[in-house]
């Protein structure tokens, strides 16, 4: 009895723990009123309202000055309140948003992790890593998916060979996040 005691207090600890930590591990969940810190303390990870809005998007901001938001994941998904929005780490490596049985948003990773663990690191960038692999790179990262604020270390990156391109857009309002009327890219214009 008392060692079932202890194995689910231990497991409250993981689920509620992740508030104060800056990695979030495959059998942890981040719900409305927790966040991400990274390690340093520099950005933060969460579910927000924007200015006036009563809408909720998962977003990353500066720890020292929360009204400053420099990536929204889902912002053509907005989150009414009457919804309990979870971020987690699917069973195959995506990270997903779901409220409910409905799937919000979803970031398909570029492979699947056998111990994937997110991240979000001092510079910004929201990273899924293989927790057992000193070698290969990120399996997605916020960085390839900037919204409106480049920061560095971020690549603008035109590659019409891989069908790659990466754009940052306004946001609609400073109570919408959702894509504006301003684009900032970078074209190369074809030889001709």
């Amino acid at each position: 009895m008392a060692q079932s005691f202890i194995t689910t207090i231990a497991f409250l600890t993981l689920t509620v723990g992740a508030a104060e930590h800056h990695i979030l591990f495959p059998n942890q969940e981040l719900v409305l009123g927790q966040t991400l810190v990274s390690q340093n303390q520099v950005f933060e990870i969460g579910f927000f309202s924007p200015g006036k809005s009563l809408k909720r998007f998962l977003g990353i901001w500066y720890k020292c000055t929360p009204d400053v938001v420099v990536w929204v994941a889902n912002r053509n998904h907005p989150i009414s309140p009457s919804e309990a929005p979870v971020l987690m780490i699917s069973r195959n490596t995506n990270l997903v948003i779901i409220s409910g049985k409905s799937i919000i948003w979803l970031a398909n990773s570029s492979r699947v992790a056998s111990n994937p663990v997110l991240q979000i690191l001092d510079s910004g960038n929201l990273v899924l890593v293989d927790n057992m692999s000193t070698t290969q790179g990120y399996a997605w990262q916020s960085f390839d998916y900037p919204t409106d604020t480049m920061l560095p270390g971020m690549m603008m990156v035109d590659d019409n060979d891989s069908d790659v391109e990466k754009y940052m857009m306004s946001w609609t309002s400073p109570d919408d996040p959702s894509p504006g009327d301003f684009v900032y890219k970078i074209q190369k214009p074809g030889l001709g």
